[in-house]
């Protein structure tokens, strides 16, 4: 099979070079082609109808049709409108139109695949989920068959045990009814039970509110931190853009920080201090500090001094300090390894009165990227029991979180152990992801760092490389005159050229005047030199077209 898919990416890649030696050149020989083929509604382009449709720039049409209607873009809340999200943004919709486009009409692109770099979504890219979570989930939800004789056959000693113990926490041995708001008291247990064996400090289940992914709970906190512009979260540039999602659609203000690209993306207490001074002096109430490690999409990790750091920076100023951990086990270096917040916090010597600090952790990352079962939890620290009555308020709101997702969450924080009938099955499948990842990123790395104008820092951890592309003024002065962001033309010039699918940096926020691109290292290894071959020769096209 391996062998199979290798040979596969090898024929892509002689077909792209060979539809490329007469297709490939044209739609970069001027600055303005591939735009206009992406967006022209002429009927002379080599696009499907359909894909002209989509990416017309006239709207006069649909507004036409439902300029009736009650909800309009004048009067819809205008945090909607404020509010965006790259990851699943304007590049990502042209590529599903492209896709089905080569779906109706084959060879009509100089490619026959579109390759997703744009998300992390592990599964959807052929990673396989672990053996011994979906044993428990698949017993757990079809409890029935634990009393076949089959069973016993088909399924490991220690996934059968763990699902009995699960059904019996769950109220009425029932995964489609509702749970407590925080999530099943059992489930809870077992988390608090990983937290302790992760860093050696107690943890209380009654912190813990599981939630769908960690997306919901980080929408919580600004629920419960923002009442107005006034309010601002202190968040990282680059960021993820659920934050400044979040923070736009409850009204709050972004105060940003700017990670430093010339050390490999450190965060300098520094630059917290002098954006916090700076956010003062416009009336800006700074409620929180954000911090994502390992950082997504920019790679890093943190050393534990330089948490140390930001710990008593936040105690200093105030602050509740929100820990983005959802990559703690995608780390790709040796020098490096995952330290909680709450661990630093605690070996600090700082308890549960001192600092108000709020963890967030996600299934849908790590070695079992299970996006889709939307599972995770926020651990809550150093808050009243008047807040956190406030807080299991908003939580009760969504009634509970979905029940396979809780159960993963208690499976992550308490995987098969030494002498389990799964544990050397499940070291090998964490094991052989976790190095497939590392060996991606190097490569990707490696590529990137090789090209025309292009830098690249290590990832030493998350599923992402953030590399920062210098453009050409010829090649700027054509995004401007597209009134397109520079790296989000570069991106659309990727995805015409090559059916390749990054994120302009811009959407995830940038020092003014440089220009990155987000690429996930998650697409089957087997495919990554194709990758490596489409870019690097799409590349030195898209540098000599516009370098002078």
């Amino acid at each position: 099979m391996r062998r199979f898919v290798a040979d596969k990416a090898k024929t892509l890649i002689n077909r792209s070079r060979t539809t490329c030696s007469s297709s490939f050149p044209p739609p970069i020989i001027t600055s303005t082609s591939v735009l206009q083929r992406l967006t022209s509604s002429s009927s002379s382009s080599s696009q499907s109808p359909a894909v002209l449709r989509f990416l017309s720039t006239s709207s006069d049409s649909m507004s036409s049709d439902y300029s009736s209607t009650p909800v309009t873009l004048n009067n819809v809340n205008p945090k909607v409108l404020k509010c965006e999200y790259a990851v699943r943004g304007e590049i990502v919709n042209l590529a599903q139109k492209l896709q089905q486009d080569l779906k109706e009409n084959p060879g009509s692109h100089p490619f026959d695949e579109i390759l997703y770099c744009n998300i992390g979504n592990p599964q959807s890219l052929a990673q396989q989920p672990i053996t011994f979570f979906r044993e428990v989930l698949a017993l757990c939800d079809h409890p029935l068959i634990l009393d076949k004789s089959e069973t016993q056959g088909l399924f490991s000693a220690d996934s059968i045990e763990r699902a009995f113990q699960i059904l019996d926490q769950i109220p009425g041995r029932a995964t489609g009814a509702y749970s407590h708001s925080q999530g099943i008291k059992g489930l809870r247990d077992t988390i608090a039970s990983g937290i302790e064996a992760r860093d050696g400090f107690p943890a209380d289940p009654n912190d813990i509110f599981l939630t769908d992914g960690a997306s919901p709970a980080v929408h919580m906190m600004m629920q419960l931190l923002i009442g107005s512009e006034n309010d601002g979260i202190l968040c990282p540039i680059p960021q993820y853009p659920l934050y400044s999602a979040s923070i736009a659609l409850h009204g709050g203000t972004l105060v940003p920080y700017y990670l430093d690209e010339e050390t490999g993306w450190g965060l300098e207490v520094s630059e917290l201090e002098n954006q916090l001074k700076t956010a003062k002096s416009k009336g800006i109430n700074v409620r929180a500090l954000a911090v994502i490690n390992p950082g997504n999409p920019t790679g890093q990790v943190l050393a534990e001094a330089n948490q140390r750091e930001i710990v008593e920076f936040c105690k200093k100023e105030g602050l509740v300090l929100l820990a983005d951990e959802v990559y703690q086990e995608n780390v790709y270096v040796p020098e490096k390894q995952f330290h909680s917040f709450k661990k630093v916090a605690r070996s600090m010597g700082f308890g549960e009165k001192d600092i108000s600090l709020v963890s967030f952790q996600s299934v849908s990352k790590g070695f079992y990227g299970e996006c889709g079962k939307r599972g995770g939890y926020m651990e809550v620290t150093g808050f009243s029991p008047e807040i956190r009555e406030q807080i299991y308020k908003v939580a009760s709101v969504n009634l509970c979180s979905n029940i396979s997702g809780q159960i993963l969450a208690s499976l992550v924080m308490s995987p098969p152990k030494v002498g389990d009938e799964s544990y050397e099955s499940f070291a090998a499948e964490k094991e052989g992801i976790l190095s497939s990842l590392a060996r991606r990123a190097k490569t990707l790395e490696d590529a990137f760092s090789n090209l025309e104008g292009v830098t690249c820092n290590k990832a030493e951890g998350a599923m992402y490389l953030f590399p920062r592309i210098n453009l050409p003024d010829k090649a700027i002065k054509a995004a401007e005159e597209a009134k397109i962001a520079p790296d989000a033309f570069y991106a659309r010039h990727l995805l015409n050229a090559t059916g390749i699918v990054v994120v302009p940096g811009s959407g995830f926020g940038q020092r003014p005047g440089t220009w990155h691109f987000r690429c996930t290292i998650l697409p089957q290894e087997e495919k990554i030199p194709a990758i490596v071959s489409r870019l690097t020769e799409f590349h030195k096209l898209f540098m000599d077209e516009f370098r002078g």
